[in-house]
């Protein structure tokens, strides 16, 4: 029997300008690919402890720091590896005793299971189901309190507020909400990410808009006895961050690529433009499915979701027959993300995304429904 997801066509006329939707790596604008094709020519292949290179890495630090509107005395710090090291390196150079979590999805738990390194206290987690969030309290004894900013896995946004305690340092993972979710960088400590999502760059770089009293507590830790490998130092990132390179060789791609991408948000009205296009793009989805009678955003609470990640439950219509069709027309990666099991689309309504080509994506997501209950 012919598997109808992939043998039915959707009308050119329906199809968007640009059919990708993923979560990340996201969309990367073809003027990001033609600044990559001229630093080819200049950049690529060379010494990354070269001035050229070194201006580079200055670039995208002044490019961060003006998009997310650094206070006084907050320095950008980059490092190689991705969110996924930086848990990691977060363990060794910036809890100090033990730590709290907000666990709603694979990520922040991720970060919480990092914590739980032999050197530290059991760390306090303060978990909600997919779908949801909770909120962290104040609990004794705790140095780091840590939470994503915009959980990848379900679409679940949190708000940045600093956490009151005495010499405690807010942490927020910003993987996918930086350059596309709003914030006071005065509430958090160190709000750090990789460059994969918004900012429509690959991975393998974390990057970290730091408080003084964050260098302070990285600076004491690295002074200290405590054992901290050199490629998980972030005392070493810091020193390199002043220095305007990293601990290793980068991945220059993924620097040009991001300082395209911080220039033309920054030209464009900075992070207020950036979160506010996302939004306009979530809107239409989120509106969408309270308007069909098979389609349900997966996050109740309105207040809670995500203007960057829109995960969609279906009922009735299978969200994989939907997503292969889909697929198979050109417009890609809006399946849910793998853990999470459920009958979904997950989609990317990033900076990059034009909100004309979400509509698109709309009227296509129709046409398959009605074409797969006929």
């Amino acid at each position: 029997m012919t598997d109808p997801s992939t043998t039915l066509q959707i009308p050119a006329a329906l199809l968007p300008a640009d059919g990708r939707f993923g979560c990340g790596p996201s969309r990367v604008r073809d003027a990001q690919v033609e600044a990559l094709v001229a630093a080819s020519r200049t950049l690529l292949g060379t010494s990354h402890r070269q001035r050229p290179v070194r201006a580079l890495v200055g670039s995208v630090k002044a490019g961060l720091a003006s998009l997310l509107g650094a206070p006084e005395g907050y320095e950008v710090v980059l490092g190689n590896g991705g969110s996924s090291a930086f848990w990691d390196a977060a363990a060794f150079g910036l809890i100090e005793r033990r730590s709290a979590h907000g666990t709603w999805g694979e990520f922040g738990a991720k970060f919480a299971k990092a914590a739980k390194a032999p050197w530290l206290r059991g760390p306090a987690v303060a978990e909600a189901p997919a779908g949801a969030r909770t909120e962290l309290e104040v609990v004794d004894g705790v140095d780091v309190y840590a939470w994503p900013h915009n959980e990848t896995s379900t679409g679940v946004a949190a708000p940045v507020r600093r956490i009151a305690a005495d010499g405690a340092l807010t942490v927020i993972d910003a993987t996918s909400a930086a350059g596309g979710i709003d914030f006071d960088a005065a509430e958090a400590d160190v709000y750090y990410f990789a460059p994969q999502k918004n900012l429509g760059s690959d991975g393998g770089l974390w990057l970290a808009l730091v408080s003084p009293a964050a260098i302070e507590r990285i600076e004491r830790i690295a002074a200290s006895d405590r054992y901290v490998p050199e490629f998980l130092s972030l005392k070493a990132a810091l020193d390199n961050s002043r220095l305007d390179q990293t601990l290793n060789t980068p991945a220059l791609a993924t620097l040009v690529l991001l300082d395209s991408q911080l220039a033309w948000m920054n030209e464009q009205g900075g992070l207020a433009w950036a979160a506010g296009r996302a939004a306009t793009s979530s809107s239409l989805l989120y509106r969408w499915a309270e308007g069909v009678d098979y389609a349900t955003p997966f996050v109740a609470r309105a207040e809670d979701r995500s203007p960057v990640v829109v995960t969609i439950d279906f009922d009735g219509v299978d969200a994989a027959a939907v997503a292969k069709t889909l697929r198979a027309n050109g417009v890609v990666d809006t399946e849910p993300y793998r853990k999470l099991g459920r009958n979904q689309l997950r989609i990317g309504t990033f900076a990059s995304v034009e909100p004309s080509d979400v509509e698109a994506l709309i009227a296509c997501v129709e046409h398959v429904v009605a074409a797969l209950r006929a």
